[in-house]
């Protein structure tokens, strides 16, 4: 108990696909605890594979808002009991898986602004009676919550919508017709209509759901949802992670009224005005003061998505690269001038409101590694390694790319396996189980250099590439061990 009391400290959260993190900072940057909630493990009643639930179409992708919140609640009781001092707590932001979008119902800011220190935050904001956690067969997960949940119900729609969704292409299409195109559209928010983007999930809601879309009061991304559970009311969406959504007008950092308009009525008072990524957007709720013991004066800054918080956190510098294996893998490096393409993105950068981060994005990442590892390395990391070490730098010029679920970049699904002479090999069997672990882990760094010098990086002797092993989630490794990365 001792360890953790009179220590000044900060503390960052880290709301991802898989898992509730949180870390605490001292004044010289020194980690001195750490927790983590993992939802498939920690949460079974919610019913999650990987963090979400994938629908039958095999596009909807989903994850239930209240799990987020009792994963919170979970962490937060658990440092109340090992005595950590939240009293020396002087500020804390967090992060947020990108894209996730939050649908706050009519009357969510009374409760939030009225919560009591005598119960958890998700007794408080979940409905009066239960719901399904996961729809049955039929029932879209953008059902509205019953009218008899009327009482404590906070949110419109009780399953959100995540980064792995890819359920909106007619609504992308839609979009970038009303703006003029693919590229005119990526010119103004720094990419193309992709569907995980929360412009395009808002204008499915409005479609297929006009009455939930008509009870929300607010839409959060997943960062700034964080956010308003510690404030105590609506927190604002950064610069950084709004860049995401298809809707941020990324060179004067405000909605696109043209955009705002192809999604759905009223979007921008429902959304709210953003803020620069490192904005204090006030103090922590009384509620956190009353129940577990922080300071009134405890700062909350603004969260970010798990991307920009990344490129703050590693403390990347034009010209520096870096590679996150996480759930998704993504390549993101500092820009000055930003140059929007048809291919990957262009985000406001979390540092400097002023400059930019470049970002590619691969949804098939640590999730496909660890099916690979499993059908032909007997579940084990060692025997992974062992086989990539047996097998030649090259593969001998066979290529294989493995996709499970629709991929983003490129836009394809599907196992394709290619021998040097070009041809395409339909059938497993005629490669031996290490080719197989060789090319999952050599392609997508090929891709990764590919993209980036389309993206205009230029890698001079001073320039930094870093690979990580998910550096943003932190649930232990998410992918190969270090030795495959470097491969």
């Amino acid at each position: 108990m001792a360890e953790h009391a009179g220590r000044r400290c900060c503390l960052g959260w880290d709301f991802s696909t898989q898992q509730v993190k949180v870390v605490a900072v001292d004044a010289e940057l020194n980690v001195f605890y750490e927790d983590s909630v993992h939802f498939d493990r920690d949460l079974l009643e919610f019913g999650t594979q990987g963090g979400v639930h994938v629908h039958e179409d095999g596009l909807t992708v989903t994850s239930p808002v209240l799990m987020w919140v009792q994963a919170l609640d979970i962490i937060l009781e658990k440092m109340k009991a090992s005595g950590f001092d939240f009293s020396q707590v002087l500020a804390l932001s967090g992060a947020g898986q990108q894209h996730g979008s939050v649908y706050w119902k009519a009357g969510a800011s009374q409760v939030l602004a009225s919560l009591s220190p005598d119960l958890l935050l998700h007794e408080q904001l979940q409905p009066s009676r239960t719901l399904l956690r996961v729809p049955p067969s039929g029932i879209s997960p953008w059902d509205v919550m019953p009218p008899g949940d009327a009482g404590k119900a906070c949110f419109s729609i009780s399953d959100c919508p995540v980064w792995m969704d890819s359920s909106t292409t007619a609504q992308c299409r839609q979009l970038e017709a009303t703006v003029g195109g693919a590229q005119a559209l990526s010119c103004l928010t720094g990419s193309r209509a992709y569907e995980r983007f929360t412009g395009n999930q808002i204008a499915k809601l409005y479609q297929q759901n006009p009455e939930a879309y008509s009870h929300t009061e607010r839409i959060s991304l997943v960062s700034s949802f964080a956010a308003s559970l510690f404030l105590g009311s609506h927190s604002p969406i950064d610069y950084s992670d709004g860049s995401g959504m298809n809707l941020l007008r990324i060179q004067d950092k405000v909605w696109s009224q043209a955009c705002l308009g192809a999604c759905a009525p009223h979007l921008e008072e429902k959304l709210g005005l953003p803020v620069p990524s490192c904005s204090v957007v006030g103090a922590i709720s009384s509620y956190f003061v009353q129940r577990y013991g922080f300071p009134p004066g405890c700062k909350v800054v603004a969260f970010t998505g798990d991307n920009p918080a990344s490129l703050a956190g590693m403390r990347l510098e034009e010209g520096d690269i870096a590679v996150s294996l996480g759930t998704s893998d993504t390549l993101f490096l500092w820009l000055q001038e930003p140059t929007p393409t048809l291919e990957g993105h262009i985000f406001c950068n979390p540092v400097d409101p002023q400059h930019y981060m470049a970002l590619l994005c691969f949804k098939n990442g640590s999730l496909m590694r660890e099916k690979i590892r499993d059908e032909l390395a007997s579940s084990s990391w060692s025997e992974f390694s062992k086989a990539l070490q047996s097998t030649e730098m090259g593969n001998c010029g066979n290529l294989g790319f493995y996709f499970d679920v629709m991929e983003i970049t490129p836009e394809i699904i599907g196992r394709h396996r290619f021998s040097a002479e070009n041809h395409e090999c339909l059938r497993r069997r005629f490669w031996p189980p290490e080719e197989h672990l060789t090319t999952e882990t050599s392609c997508r760094p090929c891709s990764w250099n590919r993209c980036a010098l389309f993206r205009g990086c230029e890698v001079s002797p001073k320039s930094q590439i870093s690979c990580c092993p998910n550096p943003r989630s932190v649930s232990g490794l998410r992918g190969p061990p270090p030795a495959v990365c470097h491969t």
